[in-house]
């Protein structure tokens, strides 16, 4: 019998049944081998050979993921919509890998509450900015049996993007993990030390930040370098740690290395993109208005081309990546750079965009008054900030801030003053007093200035802080009301400075108010002063009745004893130091004192003539000036002679001797 061939034989394999036992151990290889594209051939011949199978199906669905073909694997979910398979958090994955979130939300919302279903509801919260949900679901999932770092890590990134930076130490502190440097370099966790850096830049405590951030960097390079990284990767992977470095670098006012590690990085594309697009806004930051054409076309290139109006989007690197804090940030420079590069209708086009886009936040009306105010109509922007404060009273800090600031700018002082008094978590620090008083003074409102200020001293005495700045506000009323003829309440609050603080100033002070007011009580706190050196000797009656210090033009003569003129007196003499053969006996004729000038410039100077007259230059013909003006005289004296005595006839004019001895050039 002949042997068969190569085709023969595989189509005799091929016809001969596999059972489904060997088809689910190949599948399992290429899952574990992670060879997806063939697990989904695999599954395929499983489900030809058991339609319906449901651990073929999620193997099929799940291999499609893990291939980043979401579509494909959405498709494999509805092509078994008819079968008794639960594929619904499969389904709800999908759509948060392409970004609809809130498609994602309403299929979890009636699934059990598993830990996979809880941690993929806390992304998505997350992706949202709906960080108090994104908690809520951490905190359920602390029942289950999960990896307690994974969980902390992710606990804390959601304190510090919901801005309760300030409750993470206690939070962890209930799950008994301590976050010092020392036990973060024993816990050897790369995760926990960046987030916990974080957590500190929020708190404003940079230097125990760039510890933090120098630790989770050590770290990740050693267990990089131990999984055979090459120095390129490592340096990518690491990127976002070297760019919260930098951020710290900034705050701390170390610019320029700041700037040269942006620069590294955007130059060398040495990081992921959401890292890139950090780097990129924080760069344009430092730089400023410098080169505003420049930094827009690098933000260009991180915003997606839209031909619909009012459409933004970021490119699909950064679109589902970044989170929307950072995303305001990068927007809100490409507004500042187009106000800059005076491109405004470019900055409608994009803040009438943010409007939409950003519907629950504030910045976007700030750029629109910014525009506005770009534009010089002022009027407009305080309209909008005005209109936003009242339909968001609890959210409007900021925006009264913004608006106090334009109206104070434009000499609209009463605005500014209301809008700074409807700020009540502020109206006692020193800048907004101060800013209030000379608000109210500008408007020529005394007792409103005054009330500012009784109201802040009235809040410190209640205060139980330790910086206490009561004094401070006391001594500043005092004077102010002292300065607008209120002695009575100035002397009130010297007296209670001098009785809490024992200030000298503050006595001196209620000494010269109560002289005003009550002498007895002048007198009474005078002798409370300390008596200035030097002046036992000084009869006060007989310096009253003297007519007072007159103001002297000429310097004052002092008596300077006897001694100290004799040594003046004796000042050595030194000899002349004449030129070379010189007599001084004999000194000759003196030199002439105009030797320094030019020639031309001295009384001596006499200019050369020249011996052959004017030269005319000129056509055949032509006459100078001097001979026409000659002929112009001639002709008015024949004229003249003309109407004198008409019996004798006119001469003709003669011309000057130039005229006569000027050769013809030919």
């Amino acid at each position: 019998m002949p042997p068969k061939s190569k085709a023969a034989a595989a189509a005799a394999a091929a016809a001969e049944p596999v059972s489904v036992e060997d088809l689910f151990s190949a599948l399992h290889r290429h899952i574990e081998a992670g060879q997806f594209p063939q697990a989904v051939k695999v599954a395929d011949q499983v489900l030809a050979v058991a339609p319906g199978d449901e651990d073929a199906v999620r193997c099929k669905v799940v291999a499609h993921i893990k291939s980043d073909n979401t579509d494909r694997a959405l498709a494999a979910i509805r092509a078994a919509d008819r079968l008794p398979i639960d594929l619904s958090y499969y389904k709800a994955y999908c759509y948060y890998r392409q970004n609809k979130l809130q498609e994602a939300l309403e299929i979890l919302n009636g699934q059990e509450e598993t830990a996979a279903v809880l941690q993929l509801e806390s992304q998505i919260y997350y992706r949202l900015a709906r960080m108090t949900d994104c908690l809520n679901s951490y905190e359920k999932l602390q029942k289950f049996k999960i990896d307690s770092v994974d969980l902390n890590v992710n606990t804390i990134a959601a304190l510090v993007a919901a801005g309760r930076a300030s409750e993470v130490h206690a939070a962890m502190k209930a799950q008994k993990v301590d976050l010092t440097t020392r036990a973060l370099r024993d816990a050897r966790s790369f995760e926990l030390a960046y987030n916990s850096a974080c957590t500190l830049i929020e708190n404003k405590k940079y230097s125990e930040a760039k510890e933090q951030l120098d630790l989770a960097k050590r770290i990740g390079k050693e267990e990089l370098m131990v999984e055979d990284y090459a120095e390129e990767e490592i340096e990518y992977e690491l990127a976002p740690v070297s760019a919260q470095l930098a951020y710290v670098q900034q705050l701390q006012g170390q610019t320029q290395e700041a700037m040269e590690t942006y620069i590294n990085m955007t130059n060398k594309k040495s990081g992921d993109p959401s890292s890139l697009a950090v780097a990129t806004t924080n760069l344009i930051s430092l730089k400023g208005t410098k080169d505003a054409a420049d930094s827009l076309r690098k933000l260009d290139q991180l915003v997606e081309k839209s031909t619909a109006p009012n459409q933004l989007q970021l490119i699909a690197s950064l679109e589902f990546k970044l989170p929307p804090r950072k995303k305001e940030a990068l927007y809100s420079a490409r507004v500042l750079l187009l106000l800059h590069a005076n491109k405004i209708d470019q900055a409608h086009e994009l803040v009438s965009g943010l409007l939409g886009m950003f519907q629950d936040s504030i910045f976007p009306i700030l750029l629109q008054a910014a525009v506005h105010v770009r534009e010089k109509k002022v009027q407009k922007a305080e309209e909008v900030l005005s209109r936003y404060a009242e339909k968001h009273p609890d959210n409007s800090k900021e925006v009264l801030l913004a608006l106090a600031q334009i109206a104070a700018s434009a000499n609209h002082f009463q605005i500014a003053a209301d809008s700074l008094s409807k700020i009540s978590d502020i109206q006692h620090m020193p800048a907004t007093v101060a800013t209030l008083v000379a608000l109210k003074e500008r408007l020529s409102d005394s007792n409103g200035a005054a009330s500012v200020l009784d109201s802040a001293i009235q809040w410190w005495k209640n205060a139980m802080t330790e910086d206490n700045k009561l004094d401070v506000f006391m001594r500043e009323a005092a004077s102010f009301k002292l300065n607008h003829g209120r002695d009575e309440e100035a002397c009130q609050l010297y007296e209670e400075l001098v009785k809490s603080y024992g200030s000298t100033e503050a006595l001196a002070g209620l000494v010269a108010t109560s002289a005003r007011t009550d002498l007895e009580k002048a007198e009474l706190y005078e002798k409370k002063l300390k008596p200035l050196p030097g002046l036992k000797g000084i009869n006060v009656e007989s310096l009253e009745k003297t007519s007072g210090a007159r103001h002297v033009d000429q310097a004052v003569k002092v008596d300077v004893p006897e001694e100290v003129k004799k040594q003046k007196a004796k000042k050595r003499k030194r000899k002349p130091k004449y030129p070379k053969n010189f007599d001084p006996a004999n000194p000759g004729p003196p030199p002439d004192p105009e030797r320094w000038l030019p020639k031309r410039e001295r009384s001596s100077y006499r200019p050369k003539r020249n011996k052959r007259g004017t030269q005319v230059r000129g056509a055949q013909g032509s006459v100078s000036k001097h001979d026409a003006a000659a002929t112009n005289v001639g002709g008015a004296s024949s004229k003249a002679s003309q109407s004198t005595n008409s019996a004798k006839a006119p001469e003709p004019p003669k011309g000057s001797n130039k005229s006569r001895n000027k050769k013809s050039r030919r």
